[in-house]
């Protein structure tokens, strides 16, 4: 066996246990989850509504994609009032219930936030088009003078996260006037976090929601906000995270929110004279010491996590020092795929970076920005991440990625820290691989002219019943279907099929989750075992009294004889030869450690 060194354990978890530290949170993506009104879309009344669900499930919290009042411009990212809720999904005293009808079920809520940017519909930005040049209301934004004779020129050549130029100019009394910078839609203006206004006013949206009873926040763009001083030219390609080099994703959000054709800049921020001067800047400490605080003026150990893509991890972690924010997102992981070697370095160097700030590690496989890891797994290349799958492309061995999927939750339910869980990973739902093109709905397939495939297949509602018009999304909805169409797979997957139904991933899932914190694991540690050889496919590590074993080569992989099973990914990938057991290929097993 290959010699691997051992990386030394890392304690994943701050000794104080708090909720978030080893929780496993559950991804809302509101319209999609479950229509309670009838109309097609997902709101409010229909997360309350499967609340139960989740708490039988076995998570610990839930975590609601945007639901704010917007023009839906980038998905509910394009906030026009972060104090209400868009009517599409309901209304404030819906949510009220169900944060309390969670809360009743010992479930906590996380609500994303969206500080770097507003909608061009909010009041303020309106309040600045009218306004004059250097009026504290054009302040609140980032306003500046063109370049060339007359201003007709960009004030930089920084270039939108979704292609194009990030700046758009802005008529002043009917005549070509002053530019505002917009590193994503043209409908999403930057605000100016230099402006203490602008400070002030979202620690006071915090507060709205903590006063309401919200138990942590998700930070969108938590390494942006802060531009650097003089807004200089910057035209340099950003580096992927380590191991991936050879891929390069457009967007930021990292969700995929990509850029237009030929716009091949990627999303991490590394650190060094590459950086760009609109994320991981110095300043954006500042602002999260100052979240902190206000956190620390309400009782229930509120929390934070960032979605701060840069690199190289230990900069990941300086966002979760210990007057920051709680939790960062490991993007890493997710982008590992079905990779032996690639996981593995990731997980020593997360725990690693995670020791030295005493901080919690993350684990993510999907969300609502990326194709679905059952699918990814299921390509030729289960390393690669495409930017959606459409009927043309190569479509996923469906069979293959279960398997993967099913096994890829043992590793990380295994490991010490918190685990997030998109929507539908419990029931291994694969993509929607042959949305037809004029269904599709998110703006980055069209900004693309169809060269991105876009989101649209990871967002799809989620099948509830089988047998039911729209396999139950819906219910009451006599006007037509949800929002977007369900492939026919979907009923296979649907949960009436795999609750309470013995070998199903719902199932797994629930065993595995509760597992996690009976014997807790993710309050422990990791330890490589003698088995483990990532070069040949073997991932093995020990966390309290779990041995886990994952089969990520080609060949059937002998088990140390005497363990016993606590869960596998899948019965019939254990075979024995009567002196041990042999675990299949694309597999894994939790074994007494």
């Amino acid at each position: 066996m290959t010699s691997v060194p051992a990386a030394s354990p890392a304690e994943a978890a701050n000794p104080d246990s708090s909720w978030w530290s080893d929780a496993v949170i559950y991804q809302v993506y509101p319209r999609s989850f479950a229509d309670g009104n009838g109309d097609g879309m997902g709101d409010l009344i229909g997360v309350t509504e499967r609340l139960n669900y989740l708490a039988e499930l076995g998570v610990n919290a839930v975590w609601l994609s945007p639901f704010y009042t917007s023009p839906q411009a980038d998905a509910g990212y394009d906030v026009a009032d972060y104090r209400d809720v868009d009517p599409r999904f309901g209304t404030l005293a819906d949510f009220d219930e169900m944060l309390h009808e969670a809360h009743d079920l010992g479930l906590k809520i996380i609500v994303d936030l969206v500080p770097n940017h507003t909608s061009d519909e909010h009041e303020w930005f309106k309040s600045a088009l009218i306004a004059a040049p250097g009026s504290l209301e054009r302040d609140r934004y980032i306003f500046r003078e063109g370049k060339g004779e007359n201003g007709e020129e960009p004030p930089n050549n920084w270039q939108s996260i979704f292609g194009g130029p990030a700046w758009t100019r802005v008529e002043d009394n009917g005549a070509p006037g002053q530019w505002y910078l917009h590193l994503f839609d043209t409908k999403q203006p930057d605000l100016n976090w230099e402006n203490p206004e602008v400070r002030a006013e979202m620690e006071d949206v915090l507060r709205f929601w903590l006063d309401r009873g919200v138990d942590g926040f998700r930070v969108d763009v938590a390494h942006g906000m802060v531009k650097a001083e003089g807004l200089p030219d910057w035209s340099a390609k950003v580096a992927m995270v380590a191991g991936n080099e050879n891929e390069e994703v457009a967007g930021d959000h990292f969700d995929g929110e990509s850029g237009a054709e030929g716009n091949t800049e990627g999303n991490m921020a590394p650190s060094g004279e590459n950086t760009p001067p609109y994320f991981d800047q110095e300043g954006v400490h500042d602002i999260y010491r100052a979240w902190h605080r206000v956190l620390k003026d309400y009782d229930g150990d509120r929390m934070m996590v960032a979605e701060a893509w840069v690199e190289p991890m230990s900069r990941i972690f300086r966002y979760v020092r210990d007057d920051e924010m709680q939790q960062a997102f490991n993007f890493g992981f997710l982008l590992a795929g079905w990779d032996a070697s690639r996981i593995h370095a990731n997980v020593v160097e997360t725990l690693n970076e995670a020791a030295a700030v005493n901080a919690p590690a993350t684990w993510v496989l999907s969300n609502h920005d990326t194709v679905r890891h059952s699918s990814r797994y299921g390509l030729s290349d289960p390393t690669s991440f495409p930017k959606g799958i459409a009927a043309g492309d190569e479509q996923p061995d469906e069979e293959l990625g279960l398997a993967r999927g099913r096994a890829a939750s043992l590793i990380m339910f295994g490991l010490p820290g918190s685990a997030y869980v998109y929507q539908g990973d419990e029931l291994g739902l694969p993509e929607h691989t042959t949305l037809p093109d004029e269904l599709r709905q998110d703006p980055s397939f069209f900004r693309t002219n169809g060269a991105e495939r876009g989101r649209d297949g990871c967002r799809v509602p989620m099948p509830w019943e089988a047998d039911a018009d729209g396999y139950g999304f819906s219910v009451d909805n006599p006007d037509g279907g949800p929002w977007l169409p369900q492939p026919e797979s979907f009923a296979r997957y649907a949960a009436d099929q795999q609750v309470d139904v013995a070998g199903s991933t719902y199932e797994l899932y629930r065993q595995s989750i509760a597992l996690r914190s009976q014997l807790g694991l993710g309050t422990g540690s990791v330890e490589w075992t003698d088995l483990n050889d990532p070069d040949l496919g073997i991932l093995a590590y020990r966390n309290a009294k779990v041995h886990v074993v994952a089969n990520l080569s080609g060949e059937p992989f002998r088990l140390p004889a005497g363990a016993g099973v606590l869960v596998v990914s899948e019965e019939s990938a254990l075979s024995s030869d009567g002196d041990a057991e042999t675990l299949a290929p694309n597999a894994a097993v939790w074994l007494t450690a």
